[in-house]
Parts: C-alpha cells; sequence; structure tokens
C-alpha cells in the first residue's frame, strides 16, 4: 500500500509533535539505542505538514517513564508518543495517555498493553507480535519435536506473567504436561536454585520468557548445570547481544520473531523484504551498522503514523484534542500497512493487527540467527 501525497489540511496550521520514550540506557539498552537511533529517520514532514520529534530516555525506570510521559504531554504537547521500550513501563503510563487522549504507538512484546480494549487502551496500538502469536509458533515446534515435559522460567512481571498465562492452555491443548514453572527479576545476578528445581522436574524443553541480554542467564544457567533439551526463546532475544553474550551456551535456541532477523534469507517476493531493506540502508547509513530489530519496532510506529496523519489533518489542527482524536481513529482503520516487522490490519477489537506473516521460527546456529521455517525441526 502506498502513501497518497497530499497537501495539509487548511485546518493544519501548527507542527505536529511526536515523542519517543525509549530505554537507551540500564538493563534493556539493547532495545533502547536503536529505537533512539531509528527516531531520527522517521519521516520529518507528512501530506506538507513538518514533524518534531522529542526523544526522552527513562533508563528502564518505571517512574522516570512515568514522569517523561508528562513531560512530552503537559511541556512538550505532543500529538502522539512512541515507545517505550520495557512492558513494565508502557503499562505505567497508559492511565497518562488515556487522561490526555495521546494516542500511543507502543513498541513492546506483551499484549497486555492493547488486550482487552477499554477506555484506557483504545488509546494505544502496537507494532511488535503478541505474546499468543508468537507462543503458538513456539508450541507448534514442540509438537513436531514430540517434547511431552515443559518448565517455564520467565521475568516477574507482566511480559513473563503474560506468556505465563498464555502457556498451559497451549500446552494442554497440544497435550503437552507443564511440569515446573520458575521466576526471576530483571536484575537478578543467579538463577542456579530455579534451574536446580527445573532440571529435577526433568522437562523435554524449557520456555525462556525474559528480554535481551537477562534472558541469557537461565538458558547459560541450564546448560551450566548439564541440561541438554531443547529451550525455547520469544521475539525478546532478537538481538545480536543475546549471542554475544551467550556465546556457545545460546546455540541451537528455538526462537519465533520477525522476518527482519533473518532478512538474508527472506525471499524477495515478500513485501516485508523491501520495507525492511529501506530500513536497514537509512539506518546504516548514518550509524554504520545493522539496525536490531527492536529499532524496527520504532521504524513501523513512524509507517503506522505517516498513513494515519493526512485523515486526521483534514479534521483538525496539530496541538489540538480534535487532531488527537482524528489521528486515533485514523491509526484504528489502517489495512495491509506493510512494515518491517509485519503487515498491519488495525480494527477497533485489535490494535496490534499482525497475523502469521509477522513471524518466523529461527534458531541460532554457528553464532549466528537463521531461518528455521514452520515445518522444520531444530536438531
Amino acid at each position: 500500500m502506498s502513501l497518497a501525497a497530499g497537501l495539509a489540511s487548511p485546518h493544519a496550521t501548527a507542527q505536529i509533535k511526536i515523542g519517543a520514550m525509549v530505554s537507551a540506557t540500564g538493563p534493556t539498552s539493547a532495545i533502547g539505542i536503536p529505537q533512539r537511533n531509528t527516531v531520527s529517520l522517521l519521516p520529518s514532514s507528512v501530506a506538507g505538514q513538518t514533524i518534531e520529534y522529542i526523544t526522552l530516555d527513562d533508563g528502564g525506570d518505571t517512574t522516570r517513564a512515568v514522569q517523561n510521559a508528562k513531560q512530552l504531554i503537559q511541556q512538550h504537547k505532543v500529538d502522539a508518543i512512541i515507545g517505550p521500550s520495557t512492558t513494565p513501563n508502557a503499562l505505567a503510563i497508559l492511565p497518562i495517555i488515556a487522561e490526555a487522549k495521546v494516542p500511543l504507538v507502543s513498541t513492546v512484546g506483551s499484549q497486555a498493553v492493547v488486550e482487552p480494549q477499554d477506555a484506557t487502551k483504545r488509546w494505544v496500538f502496537k507494532t511488535t507480535q503478541n505474546d499468543d502469536l508468537i507462543a503458538e509458533a513456539l508450541v507448534s515446534h514442540m509438537v513436531r519435536a514430540k517434547v511431552k515435559r515443559v518448565g517455564y522460567i520467565g521475568f516477574n512481571d507482566p511480559f513473563g506473567e503474560g506468556f505465563l498465562k498464555l502457556l498451559p492452555g497451549l500446552l494442554t491443548k497440544n497435550r503437552i504436561e507443564l511440569v515446573a514453572t520458575e521466576k526471576y527479576a530483571r536484575t537478578d545476578q543467579s538463577v542456579t536454585g530455579q534451574a536446580l528445581k527445573l532440571i529435577a522436574a526433568k522437562p523435554d524443553a524449557v520456555f525462556v520468557a525474559a528480554v535481551g541480554g537477562p534472558a541469557v542467564l537461565p538458558q547459560a544457567t541450564l546448560r551450566d548445570q548439564g541440561y541438554k533439551g531443547f529451550i525455547y526463546q520469544t521475539h525478546a532475544i532478537a538481538t545480536q547481544d543475546f549471542i554475544k553474550i551467550g556465546g556457545a551456551k545460546v546455540e541451537g535456541t528455538v526462537l519465533a520473531a520477525g522476518g527482519m532477523l533473518v532478512f538474508d534469507e527472506m525471499s524477495d517476493a515478500n513485501p516485508i523484504k523491501n520495507v525492511t531493506a529501506r530500513y536497514i540502508r537509512a539506518y546504516e547509513k548514518v550509524y554504520g551498522n545493522r539496525p536490531a530489530t527492536f529499532g524496527a519496532n520504532t521504524y513501523d510506529s513512524g509507517i503506522l503514523l505517516q498513513y494515519a496523519i493526512p485523515d486526521a489533518l483534514k479534521k483538525g489542527a496539530p496541538g489540538t484534542e480534535a487532531f488527537r482524536t482524528a489521528l486515533r481513529d485514523s491509526l484504528e482503520a489502517q489495512k495491509e500497512i506493510v512494515g518491517c516487522q509485519g503487515i498491519f490490519n488495525i480494527t477497533p477489537a485489535n490494535h496490534n493487527g499482525m497475523d502469521k506473516r509477522a513471524r518466523d521460527l529461527i534458531t541460532i546456529k554457528d553464532g549466528k540467527f537463521r531461518l528455521l521455517g514452520e515445518s522444520k525441526v531444530a536438531l
């Protein structure tokens, strides 16, 4: 789908302001840095209207995220916000977003930020694959791999809880037993106790629900303790830092994530590849290296806003509630919008709008993310 060129509405006389919230420092900086960098690549004008981006770093801290959201809304009077980088921070700012009636295009993993739809979450959209889309792909791999017993370890926060709510039902449906459940904090330095309990339950596979570098800890500990079974991870580890930190201990990991992670293996016929190539070229030109897929969530947020802004300009001027409301309504009506992470079909009931085209089964082999395919089983 292409963006129709046009002139700004007579109502559009003020500059559009978009806030960006990132965790470019702190424990999730591997996520926040490419997101911060990507903001500079977003459109500087749409439909003849200039756009100003204001980026604030929360360091992964929930209190700072709340302060930043208030600053963007009250001081900078933004028309929309992209971000933040982490699920706890996103959930913390939802009441502020709803009260101010400012559209939020979230870049976090957990679908809890957009589901179930209610008066608060109707202002929130999301450009990362929902938990269920990822979990279903991983469980389907377990079935093909003849996994019968699964252990779980994940963050003791909304990201981990989201997967823990989904997993038992999916496993039971596929006649797989959940034999152990363990949790840990993002800042924990050891999970030896949890790993030993998991191993004692004798699972065929372990499902890890964690983010970035901290997701390495349980996997490395399990391997150090002699565990030989499958280890499944989510799209939240889709960064070279995971491989760099984990080394040989993350070889053979099975994950589900967007195709950008295995860009060189994507089919040229896939429309997502064309958009991804454009993003990668732009990022490499400015920063000299290929972006992590987390940056693509920010890039896709910019794409959605790019398509939604022209209609919103017809109904109000930037800086007004009428424009923000129209922008929210326009985002909710976007269809077949091609991004780097997937193709978006947003509805009032589904503010993510991604389908199976937004995920691939991937493994880590010889220190690289490699396409595994929906029908293949890792060896």
